[in-house]
């Protein structure tokens, strides 16, 4: 078993191969404050990648409510309840072991595979809050109930559970971008893959008999295109690009900027240790104990960065980038008051203001005599 450096946990862990890291590594921003479970995401990815025979119930774009929601049903929680909770140290290392160590050498990673019935259920959950509320209560002020929007996707993981489960070796991950893919001719449907990912993430397919993923878009994104579920969200709560692995975070690298540099967006269960590449920026009405439990420390650090934004013109910027453009943003910068995004060629391919323009008429309309007034 080798030791890696786990950049998230900040210590070396265990796990069953070495590998340099790629040249770059993909990664995605969602800003869970601005989700409002449109599912627009879902359909673009389901009916692009995920609509043949035997896909009925796969998802490799799913957005569930939490704290109840989940897909496959409970798929967070099974795991959490097989493991001890999570121990983080004051210097923000974690203490406890990850699901390549709490087992012995010749084991899988700690997982489970979901029963049928749990892939029967996506919208279990929607909208629940995380407690009743009582009537009147909304007209008292800020009730403590409360409930969230969580998209999901394929994390393309720097420490993949699927590559470490597969007897086959059929999992690989790409070297140009670090995107995580199946060979389907390798593939036996062994579904030891979809029992490791924490996440599940990873989908056995009843007809093929072959285990499959989300591929990350990887068609698009050769020709610096962003993924269909980010450029189809209508919310622009998602940022698709890439992380730098050859040499230290660039600050005019948006997710370096906003991940490394600001430390805004966090990873999802960190302590499973698979290093996920999709990075959430925490709600802010959720209490911080059941965040950090989901996301890790530095949930209230993160928080109290994102309310200070409108203050920060420099972090203002990075955030005015989120749907801006179709294209693979790479580098950036903020000129006077808008930002300015570069793809990878080094064409300008999104140009935002911070105010955007607009006009304010008076209520009366002297050229023709009438008063303007909203009749919605």
């Amino acid at each position: 078993m080798a030791k890696r450096k786990n950049w998230q946990l900040r210590r070396l862990m265990t796990y069953p191969y070495d590998a340099p890291p790629p040249k770059k590594q993909v990664a995605y921003i969602f800003d869970t404050n601005k989700c409002i479970e449109c599912q627009t995401c879902t359909l673009a990815c389901k009916t692009c990648w995920t609509s043949g025979k035997g896909q009925e119930t796969v998802f490799w774009n799913n957005v569930e409510t939490k704290p109840y929601g989940g897909y496959p049903t409970g798929w967070d929680l099974k795991l959490l309840e097989k493991r001890d909770p999570a121990r983080w140290k004051e210097d923000g290392s974690l203490a406890s072991e990850t699901i390549f160590e709490d087992h012995g050498p010749l084991d899988p990673p700690t997982g489970h595979h979901p029963k049928e019935r749990d892939y029967a259920l996506p919208n279990l959950g929607e909208d629940d809050l995380s407690a009743p509320i009582e009537p009147g209560a909304y007209l008292a002020g800020t009730h403590a109930s409360w409930m969230f929007y969580l998209a999901r996707i394929c994390n393309h993981c720097d420490h993949p559970a699927c590559v470490a489960a597969c007897p086959r070796k059929a999992i690989f991950k790409r070297d140009e971008d670090g995107i995580v893919l199946i060979d389907q001719e390798r593939c036996r449907g062994y579904q030891e893959c979809v029992a490791a990912c924490p996440y599940k993430k990873t989908f056995f397919n009843m007809v093929t008999r072959t285990s499959e993923k989300c591929i990350g878009c990887f068609p698009r994104v050769e020709q610096g295109e962003v993924a269909l579920c980010v450029e189809s969200c209508i919310g622009k709560i998602r940022l698709h690009g890439f992380l730098t692995t050859q040499g230290a975070p660039r600050s005019d690298n948006p997710h370096d900027y906003l991940i490394k540099e600001r430390k805004i967006a966090l990873p999802l269960y960190p302590q499973f240790g698979t290093s996920p590449n999709v990075y959430y920026i925490p709600p802010l009405h959720v209490p911080d104990g059941i965040l950090e439990q989901m996301f890790g420390p530095g949930v209230a650090e993160a928080k109290a960065t994102y309310r200070k934004a409108k203050d920060d013109p420099d972090l203002l910027a990075a955030l005015l980038l989120f749907g801006a453009s179709n294209r693979i943003i790479e580098r950036f910068e903020r000129k006077g008051e808008e930002v300015v995004g570069w793809d990878g060629k080094g064409d300008e391919v999104a140009r935002v203001p911070f105010d955007e323009p607009h006009v304010v008429r008076d209520p009366y309309d002297a050229k023709h005599d009438v008063y303007r007034h909203n009749t919605a």
